[in-house]
């Protein structure tokens, strides 16, 4: 892979500078202060990670702080011995913060429970028994499918507090990507939900999990979670000797659950990802390390403050609710606001009424979601009084240029510093990002490195360029360690170049004259719809599993609300070319039913073939090419340059 495989587009000069009122009272105030400190953090890391790990509890302080003789497997405060569970709850259940909020939640129709962090230690407590009396023990995996419930979040809690592994899959996704990851993970345990709002309807969960798990030798129970905490129970299967109602088994717990002393490199989780083949990743992060670096992050890229109400808008489904909604900012004491359902229901100012309501300071959310309110219009956001906002921050994909100023003006009132972040669910915690009291801003760029991040941007041979790969030269104690069950794909898709010195994260990067970092998307095949990281593979190999398709490649396109849209090329077989309505929709059901809804491609084109390279290698870049009207360049390596043609007057219908 080569530099020139980077395009850099952007170009943006304007430059906004922290509110002095805001940088007066921020954690950080400066930015020779910000300087200072990332030059100790990269100087003298082992020094700067010891003292932030001792904000922390520790059972057993640790051996050393960051062991590197097995590259690419770190260990970090090795020796060790915490519970993450420990550091965002128990800690504050007592004294000061016991009767603070540590969850508001509010689900879509409009019911709304508040938990201090006192009832939060007892509901993990009880839900970390409930697992004990279904056998779940310390290393044990456990799958996680649920809406966005304050459930949800004490699942994870649970699970840590025992030191079950947690496996969380996005309540989205379809039955066969919960069984690919139930299998992989051997999960014995499946905790799911009757049900959850989505737009004014009750998605059935536990249907789709019953479907998922018929063939899954591993699993011993599947917990199921009422919806109406009070109320009656949603109608649902039950599996006589598999299934158990959360409720009853509730029910019978004692409210006192001792943290279990995890060793700083014990597994905390896995969460699955794509990637550019077919099978999911399992993500695996560790317990001491990401505990850290979760805190560190959300009290400084967040400037968390006593009073502040926090609210992070992605679904705990993926990484940012992970590190975001749930361990970072309760690592902090922080009260954190969760919602269940759509931004637009039952009308497109839910997110404005909302931050009104609970007077929400803190909000962060994701470049597609900003889209769609512009595209909703401004009327929407004027009905409602969003002064109690003091930071505003973005995540999931480069925000552009336009989406950041309008972002800043309508949502911010021009007050508010935006934090747009850069980071993966491989990293566990953000890399790059602004500090809102220090850092001069520019929309669109994610400025610089968070402390103890060594970034650059090099080219093939590890030379640092102006634009190419983005590198991260030195470990942060959050790093994924490694791949579950694949040692060798973890080495081939994170340490593939530079002679494995340094991590490859997989996406381009461009320096400016004031060293800021723009992140110009990945380099592989995966596409982010909404958020979504997609692997091509996944979504191609669904098309082919249609007994009228012969192959199929998938590309993602601009597309204004969601960031990225996918366009899918389909050849079938026999002699059929043209394809029809009747099967676009059927292929269309077969993606919803394999990915997930989400995952629906704008456009389905059937062709007699597809560029390709004589090797066979089909050349996604032509594709896009076609698709987005732009010149084509070199066609000098297609196997069959007449395919070209074919395909732009197949796009021009």
């Amino acid at each position: 892979m080569s530099s020139d495989t980077i395009e850099s587009v952007m170009e943006e000069s304007r430059k906004f500078f922290p509110p002095e009122a805001f940088a007066a009272s921020a954690h950080l105030k400066s930015f020779a202060d910000y300087e200072t400190m990332y030059r100790r953090s990269i100087d003298s890391s082992e020094e700067f990670w010891g003292e932030i790990a001792s904000e922390l509890h520790w059972f057993k302080k640790w051996d050393t702080v960051l062991d590197e003789s097995e590259k690419p497997f770190f260990k970090w405060f090795d020796g060790g011995k915490t519970n993450i569970c420990y550091n965002a709850v128990d800690r504050h259940a007592t004294g000061v913060k016991a009767n603070q909020a540590a969850i508001i939640w509010e689900g879509e129709p409009g019911d709304q429970r508040v938990l201090t962090y006192r009832d939060l230690k007892r509901e993990v407590s009880i839900f970390a028994n409930s697992l004990k009396a279904l056998g779940i023990k310390k290393g044990d995996s456990v799958a996680i499918y649920l809406p966005m419930t304050p459930e949800l979040a004490i699942a994870l809690l649970a699970c840590a507090r025992i030191g079950a592994v947690h496996s969380v899959i996005f309540a989205g996704f379809s039955a066969e990507s919960i069984r690919d990851r139930v299998l992989d993970a051997q999960s014995k345990l499946v905790i799911t939900g009757d049900g959850g709002w989505r737009r004014g309807k009750m998605l059935e969960l536990k249907s789709v999990v019953d479907k998922g798990v018929e063939h899954c030798a591993c699993l011993e129970h599947v917990l199921v979670i009422p919806r109406n905490v009070s109320g009656p129970r949603l109608e649902c299967q039950m599996h006589e000797g598999r299934d158990v109602w959360y409720d009853d088994i509730a029910a019978k717990q004692s409210s006192d659950c001792p943290c279990e002393e995890m060793d700083s490199e014990d597994m905390l989780f896995l969460l699955y990802t794509s990637g550019s083949t077919g099978k999911p990743k399992g993500i695996m992060h560790t317990v001491g390390g990401y505990s850290v670096y979760t805190y560190l992050t959300s009290k400084y890229v967040f400037d968390l403050k006593e009073d502040d109400v926090y609210w992070c808008t992605a679904d705990v489904g993926w990484i940012t609710g992970h590190s975001y909604i749930v361990y970072g900012p309760l690592q902090n004491g922080t009260t954190v606001l969760m919602y269940e359902g759509a931004p637009n229901w039952p009308e497109p100012d839910r997110f404005w009424e909302i931050i009104d309501k609970h007077q929400v300071s803190v909000f962060y959310t994701a470049p597609t979601a900003i889209r769609a309110f512009m595209k909703w219009g401004d009327e929407w956001v004027d009905k409602h009084d969003l002064s109690s906002l003091r930071l505003l921050g973005s995540v999931g994909e480069p925000i552009n240029p336009e989406a950041w100023m309008w972002y800043h003006k309508h949502i911010g009132q021009e007050k508010c510093p935006i934090v747009d972040t850069w980071w993966q669910t491989e990293t566990g915690g953000i890399l790059i990002t602004p500090l809102p009291g220090v850092t001069p801003t520019k929309p669109g760029s994610a400025t610089l490195p968070f402390f103890g991040v060594d970034a650059a941007v090099l080219d093939a041979e590890g030379n640092e360029v102006d634009a190419g790969l983005l590198a991260i030269r030195k470990p942060w104690p959050s790093i994924l360690r490694g791949v579950f069950g694949d040692e060798q794909r973890f080495r081939d898709t994170y340490w593939c170049n530079w002679d494995g010195k340094y991590y490859f994260p997989g996406d381009g990067a461009r320096r400016d004259e004031d060293g800021y970092i723009w992140v110009t998307g990945r380099v592989d095949d995966v596409v982010n719809v909404s958020g979504h990281r997609i692997g091509t593979a996944e979504l191609e190999s669904a098309f082919v599993e249609h007994p009228a398709v012969a192959e199929s490649a998938v590309i993602g396109v601009p597309h204004d609300i969601k960031g990225e849209g996918l366009v899918a090329f389909v050849l079938l077989r026999g002699t059929d070319t043209n394809g029809s309505d009747q099967l676009r929709k059927e292929l269309n059901a077969l993606i919803a039913e394999k990915i997930g809804k989400f995952a629906k491609p704008e456009k389905i084109i059937f062709s007699a073939d597809l560029p390709k390279t004589r090797s066979g290698k089909i050349m996604r870049r032509l594709l896009r090419d076609i698709v987005t009207g732009k010149e084509l360049g070199n066609i000098t390596t297609l196997a069959d340059p007449s395919v070209v043609e074919n395909l732009k007057s197949k796009c021009a219908e």
